[in-house]
């Protein structure tokens, strides 16, 4: 009688280790960006200007840029957060980005993206 139930305790922490691992592994694939970027010729000084104007969106947040920062390690260093992000709050993104000669371009990602 006791082993069966020490069984039962085994089988229900198996499976809500299990279950946490899966809620941790959706939170991962989960995760949503836009990454911007700019003409060869944009200074850094220009881009950290485009992601300073457009950081006040609701339920968009920039991401962290490299310490050190070179043109070549920013030519795509400009990311937002959007994992809580509405439509309208990307589409609001999107239209203060578009007001930027330097921005070539504005990819939509998610973690499904991370490899291609």
């Amino acid at each position: 009688m006791r082993a069966r139930a020490n069984v039962r305790i085994a089988v229900a922490a198996v499976l809500l280790l299990v279950l946490s691992g899966c809620a941790k592994m959706d939170a991962a694939l989960d995760k949503q960006w836009v990454v911007v970027s700019f003409k060869s010729s944009t200074s850094v000084a220009a881009e950290l200007k485009v992601r300073a104007a457009c950081s006040h969106i609701p339920n968009v947040r920039p991401i962290a840029v490299p310490k050190k920062r070179t043109p070549i390690n920013m030519m795509s260093a400009v990311e937002y957060n959007t994992t809580n992000a509405s439509d309208g709050n990307v589409a609001e993104l999107q239209k203060c980005l578009s007001k930027f000669k330097s921005v070539e371009g504005i990819t939509q990602q998610d973690a499904g993206d991370e490899g291609d």
